[in-house]
């Protein structure tokens, strides 16, 4: 396949993640063993057991051992950080299971050499993978609809200062045009088909991966590759994801 479309063009009307003071650095003696939350060791465990499972790309194991994902979960659950469940963020929404975010974020860069170009997430959520893409990705524009996730999301990646994601406050089933076409598009939620406007916005040679209801009932995932001669659909293993919605709230 050849290497996906990069489109690094950046936009003055996007609202990016505010910049924050880098955290103070933690002393020997704050941890001496190197075994909190805050240790790359407890990631690394958790990027072990996703490599057990048969999550393979170098790029996403990094990227998954890089972002602290127990800065995204609610502070009563954050012992259950790197554990390999979804967890409740509020709003009726879960932050995915590790394995769920390292294995779609490897669909989208199969085949694809290097970092991808601009992606298009739908459903920030708490911003978990939005972090995770910026490390994959030269552009993450991540679009919620729900006001409460929105700002949550905001606070807990302002950590981060990551200055290539963007995060809007709008109807993800509209995708977002005009960051249009993008290299990627992954959604977070699954309807019983994918909205025509996220098949629109996707580049040509770039692909979806989302969540769909098959003809059985259930989730699946489902790759869209978009090629000249049209589109191409895998649908793949069973999911559980959130149901697809339209409108803000």
């Amino acid at each position: 396949m050849a290497q996906r479309p990069g489109f690094p063009i950046k936009f003055s009307t996007q609202e990016k993640v505010a910049p924050a003071k880098a955290p103070a650095k933690k002393t020997a003696s704050t941890n001496p063993q190197g075994l909190g939350l805050d240790s790359s060791a407890v990631r690394q465990r958790m990027v072990q057991k996703l490599a057990a499972q048969g999550l393979k790309d170098p790029r996403v194991l990094q990227a998954m051992g890089a972002v602290e994902r127990h800065r995204f979960v609610e502070s009563a659950l954050v012992n259950q950080a790197y554990e390999d469940t979804s967890l409740p963020i509020g709003l009726g929404q879960t932050i995915s299971k590790p394995n769920v975010v390292a294995r779609m974020i490897e669909l989208l860069l199969e085949g694809a050499d290097g970092k991808l170009g601009r992606v298009l997430e739908i459903g920030t959520g708490c911003g978990y993978q939005a972090a995770v893409l910026s490390h994959v990705a030269t552009e993450v524009y991540s679009i919620e609809r729900l006001k409460g996730l929105h700002e949550k999301a905001r606070s807990n990646l302002r950590h981060f200062r990551l200055a290539n994601v963007h995060l809007l406050f709008g109807d993800g089933m509209l995708g977002y045009p005009k960051g249009a076409p993008y290299a990627a598009i992954i959604s977070a939620a699954g309807g019983e088909t994918l909205p025509q406007a996220w098949l629109d916005q996707l580049a040509v040679g770039g692909r979806l991966v989302a969540p769909t209801v098959t003809a059985t009932g259930q989730q699946a995932l489902m790759v869209v590759d978009k090629t000249d001669q049209g589109f191409k659909q895998s649908v793949l293993e069973a999911v559980h994801f959130v149901p697809l919605k339209s409108g803000i709230s």
